[in-house]
């Protein structure tokens, strides 16, 4: 088969490489859409310790069903060659502490596809099945292969909590932050702001419902508190992962509200700690999704509650190493980029 294989910082090669083999509890896929993930940036350009050359990446997927391992059929009787699926990436042990919580995406035994094992950058990819959900009945895998943002989204809003007719705040508009905004206004937020230095991708917030705001043209924590009456949001989320953003993040939340951090762009960064004491500001990380969230992910997309259209391009995968260098310098108007082998 074909894969895109990255051999080396900003060095993405198209390889022929096996076909998987579906072994024991595992199936094989037929790729149809897979996503670049904003991890993989960081990755493709060797700020990522989970990824290691030659590597293929890709774990934003779905396709058809090709091959069943010797003991699917009794695992997973719903599965059969031709199942159009999705699969949640993150491997897990299931019988852990966080794992029994339902938990599993905080399991101190798990795995990611196109990490610790090839990815969908390719024609075909293996995965346990049970791992594998089947998409709703008309539902194309060019949005299955929205899940795993969305289910990331999922678990931002559940730990977000109750909003309703409350005001919120996103930091970043790729599209976990526009994932989010629309997960937070599905929850019942009265406004959500979005704040996104890029100004194709704060149009997309706006038009998915955010207040936009231009950190280059003004004081953005100064915009929501004076838009607050000076009492600032109740929920922030922080979808970039600064130094800056997170801070940001910090001085305009309420007293007593919940700062949700899930952007990743530096590993360790200042915070405003005695205002976070002061005020009682709770901070969570907010680390990918459950099973739970995963699967509220799908439905959410099936019933067209979230969405990146019209700002989805799709593309061969030949031309991937071309879409990593474009979503790194400068994305504009695309919200995610999905590759067909």
């Amino acid at each position: 088969m074909q894969a895109l294989v990255w051999q080396a910082a900003r060095q993405m090669t198209m390889r022929s490489q096996p076909e998987p083999k579906a072994t024991g509890d595992e199936i094989v896929i037929r790729v149809a859409h897979v996503g670049i993930c904003g991890s993989e940036l960081s990755g493709y350009l060797g700020h990522n310790a989970l990824r290691v050359p030659p590597l293929i990446m890709g774990h934003e997927f779905a396709g058809e069903v090709v091959e069943l391992g010797s003991l699917v059929s009794q695992l997973r009787p719903d599965l059969g060659v031709g199942a159009l699926v999705t699969v949640n990436p993150l491997w897990y042990c299931g019988g852990c502490p966080a794992c029994l919580a339902g938990l599993n995406q905080l399991c101190g035994s798990r795995r990611l596809l196109g990490a610790h094992r090839p990815g969908a950058f390719a024609e075909f990819v293996a995965a346990p099945a049970k791992l594998a959900l089947l998409l709703p009945a008309g539902m194309e895998p060019r949005l299955g292969a929205l899940t795993e943002p969305a289910g990331c989204a999922v678990r931002i809003a559940e730990l977000a909590g109750a909003v309703a007719d409350e005001d919120c705040l996103v930091i970043g508009a790729g599209p976990i932050g526009l994932l989010s905004l629309q997960m937070l206004r599905y929850q019942g937020a009265a406004r959500v702001f979005i704040a996104e230095l890029d100004a194709a991708r704060l149009a997309m917030g706006e038009a998915l419902g955010g207040i936009p705001l231009q950190p280059r043209e003004t004081d953005l924590v100064v915009a929501v508190r004076d838009a607050t009456s000076g009492a600032g949001v109740k929920v922030a989320v922080d979808a970039v992962g600064t130094a800056q953003t997170r801070a940001q993040c910090v001085t305009a939340t309420q007293a007593s509200g919940r700062v949700i951090l899930s952007g990743l762009h530096e590993e360790s960064s200042g915070m405003p700690v005695a205002a976070m004491i002061r005020n009682e500001i709770v901070a969570r990380g907010s680390f990918a999704y459950s099973r739970a969230n995963f699967a509220r992910g799908l439905e959410l997309l099936a019933a067209g509650a979230l969405r990146l259209d019209p700002w989805i391009h799709e593309a061969p995968l030949d031309e991937g190493g071309r879409w990593f260098e474009r979503l790194i310098d400068a994305p504009g108007d695309v919200a995610k980029v999905l590759l067909t082998p």
